[in-house]
């Protein structure tokens, strides 16, 4: 049976628990510096809690030590700290951050390293950068490549048409800094919110636009042989008029903490969400040009006897689908560890990674 410390108790952090812990094949720790966030903890199968400023680097070396792995849900600034011990302790290590700096930051301590550092293991980065690069081993030459995700409200009820599905700092750092993208065959950075677009997909329209971190280490891979790369994040119609106005017109980008206490306040959680992943290729095949495209919804169910959110169930799964591989040797053992390197098959028949599996859907332009 492997240790994993889970680090965050949050949301994500106990799902995340709960379906390592649940297969039986996992001793879990789960760790916050809240007791209060501890004892909220949802789990169906007991696990080990322990309370630990993530921040309190010799603290945390202790708590690491033994453990096969670290599985971060904290906040992305913390995460350069937690990689750091996981480094000094010899746990491989893997976290959700859509943030770029902390991946810089956590690439430069893999180097070397005989175990595994793994980051981007959620949705966005994370599983739709393995559909993307699946897509493209099937063309010989590539022109575009886009990719899109969204957690949205079921029953859309505000001006916004959305509610609190996950980390309200993620969600305002993507919605805030530079977004990568890959321009007439340039690597650029271009604005969050901008770039607007709608689609139709099973008959519902959505907007989507760019946000920052979704494209992951895919436009590095992808360098020279793609023409146009994007990520957007997907919304329902009117959501990126209102965040750019309170975000540029009443610059509450200069105040990201009065934004989260006003988005907190205001947007209420919900467990009746849809998660949508969309992902579209086209280039050459045989001479001809081609596109293939990867759209799936996951909405809100019981797992193992507890209602969990869409947002939560894919998440969660899609980080565990990673550890899970990576104890199987499936995937790369040490090192920095690319999202695109993990096979889509080997993901999908995976016992966590099966809520992927693709149903038919339509799409339209």
């Amino acid at each position: 049976m492997k240790r994993v410390v889970v680090l965050g108790a949050g949301k994500i952090g106990s799902t995340v628990a709960d379906l390592l812990a649940g297969s039986g094949d996992y001793e879990v720790v789960v760790a916050d510096s809240s007791d209060q966030a501890l004892q909220r903890l949802e789990t169906t199968t007991p696990v080990i809690r322990r309370q630990v400023a993530v921040e309190d680097e010799p603290a945390l070396r202790d708590l690491l030590a033994g453990a096969f792995a670290v599985v971060s849900a904290a906040p992305h600034n913390v995460t350069a700290g937690i990689a750091r011990a996981a480094r000094q302790t010899g746990s491989h290590y893997l976290d959700l951050t859509e943030d770029v700096a902390a991946t810089h930051t956590i690439k430069g301590l893999a180097e070397g390293a005989v175990t595994a550092f793994i980051p981007q293991c959620g949705l966005a980065p994370g599983f739709i950068s393995i559909v993307a690069h699946d897509l493209t081993t099937r063309f010989d030459s590539l022109l575009d490549v886009k990719m899109g995700v969204g957690a949205l409200p079921q029953f859309p009820a505000n001006a916004l048409n959305y509610n609190l599905t996950w980390s309200t700092d993620g969600l305002i750092n993507e919605y805030c800094e530079p977004c990568e993208a890959i321009v007439d065959g340039a690597m650029r950075r271009i604005q969050p919110l901008e770039d607007l677009e709608q689609f139709a997909l099973d008959g519902v329209v959505y907007e989507a636009f760019n946000t920052s971190g979704g494209l992951g280490t895919l436009w590095e891979t992808l360098a020279g042989r793609v023409r146009n790369l994007s990520y957007r994040t997907i919304r329902y119609p009117g959501h990126a008029a209102i965040m750019k106005a309170l975000l540029n017109d009443l610059r509450l980008r200069e105040r990201r903490e009065v934004l989260k206490d006003i988005l907190e306040n205001a947007l209420p959680a919900t467990f009746q969400d849809v998660v949508i992943v969309y992902a579209s290729v086209s280039g050459e095949r045989r001479g001809r040009l081609v596109q293939e495209t990867y759209a799936q919804k996951i909405y809100a169910a019981s797992l193992q006897g507890q209602l969990r959110s869409a947002i939560q169930i894919t998440t969660a799964s899609a980080i565990c689908t990673v550890l899970d591989l990576l104890v199987q040797g499936v995937i790369p053992q040490h090192g920095f560890v690319r999202q695109e390197q993990v096979a889509l098959q080997a993901f999908l028949e995976n016992r966590f990674g099966r809520v992927f599996a693709p149903t038919p859907a339509r799409v339209a332009a």
